[in-house]
C-alpha cells in the first residue's frame, strides 16, 4: 500500500488557515483521495482535552516550558492516534499547525530557542517532517483587522503587541528560507477563492499524480 501525503498549513493570527485547510481536503477528495482533515493542539480524543485544558486559562497564565510540554505531549497523542495510522493506510492528512508552529511560537516568539525545541521534537516524532507546508503570509496589519472583524473567536494570541505578530511573520519566513524544499510561500492577503487556487496550484505541481 502507497504511503499517504501529509500536508501542514501554518501562519500568522488572521490567516485563513482553517478555511483552507477545508478547501484544501475537498478538492484533493475530488481527486480521489482518502482525506483526514485535522489540526493541532488537538486532533485526536486526548489531544483534544489537552487543548481544552490549555485554552482553560488566559494567554500568560503558562508558563512557557510549561506550555510547551503540553503541546508535545498532544502532539504526540494526535500522531499515534490519527496522524501515523492514517498516513499508513494511504489517507492523505490535512493539518491545520504542525510543529513549524512550535518553532515559532514557544522557539522563538516565547524564547524558548530552537535547539530545546528541537530536542524535544526529536523525542516526540524523531525525523517526522510535513511532506509539504504551505505558509499563508500576509502583513501583520492585515492579519490583524480580520481578527478584530471576527470578535467572539478564542485567540488566546489576540491581545499580543504588533511587535509580537511580526517577530513571528519573520520566524516563519525564515523557516521557509531555511527549508525550501518542504515549503512553499502562499499569498494569504488575496481573497479566499485566489488563495485556494494558488493552494491547489502548488499542491498539484508538489504531487504531479494529482
Amino acid at each position: 500500500m502507497t504511503q499517504g501525503k501529509f500536508i501542514t498549513l501554518e501562519g500568522g493570527e488572521g490567516a485563513g488557515k482553517s478555511t483552507q485547510v477545508k478547501r484544501l481536503a475537498d478538492f484533493l477528495r475530488t481527486k480521489g483521495r482518502e482525506v483526514v482533515q485535522t489540526r493541532e493542539v488537538g486532533g485526536s480524543p486526548a489531544a483534544e482535552e489537552i487543548r481544552t485544558f490549555w485554552l482553560l486559562k488566559g494567554e500568560g497564565h503558562w508558563d512557557p516550558l510549561s506550555e510547551l510540554f503540553l503541546i508535545m505531549a498532544a502532539r504526540r497523542e494526535h500522531l499515534v492516534k490519527t496522524v501515523f495510522p492514517a498516513l499508513a493506510r494511504g489517507a492523505w492528512v490535512v493539518c491545520d499547525r504542525f510543529v513549524d508552529s512550535t518553532r515559532v511560537y514557544q522557539g522563538i516568539a516565547q524564547g524558548l530557542g530552537s535547539t530545546l525545541v528541537e530536542s524535544v521534537y526529536r523525542g516526540v516524532a524523531p525525523g517526522f517532517e510535513a511532506d509539504l507546508t504551505l505558509l499563508l503570509d500576509l502583513p501583520v496589519e492585515t492579519g490583524l483587522e480580520r481578527m478584530r472583524a471576527r470578535r467572539g473567536q478564542d485567540d488566546r494570541y489576540q491581545q499580543k503587541p504588533v511587535a509580537f505578530h511580526q517577530k513571528l511573520r519573520d520566524a516563519y519566513l525564515d523557516l521557509a528560507r531555511n527549508h525550501a524544499q518542504r515549503f512553499r510561500v502562499i499569498d494569504a492577503a488575496a481573497d479566499a477563492d485566489s488563495v485556494a487556487l494558488d493552494i491547489t496550484r502548488v499542491v498539484g505541481e508538489r504531487f504531479g499524480d494529482l
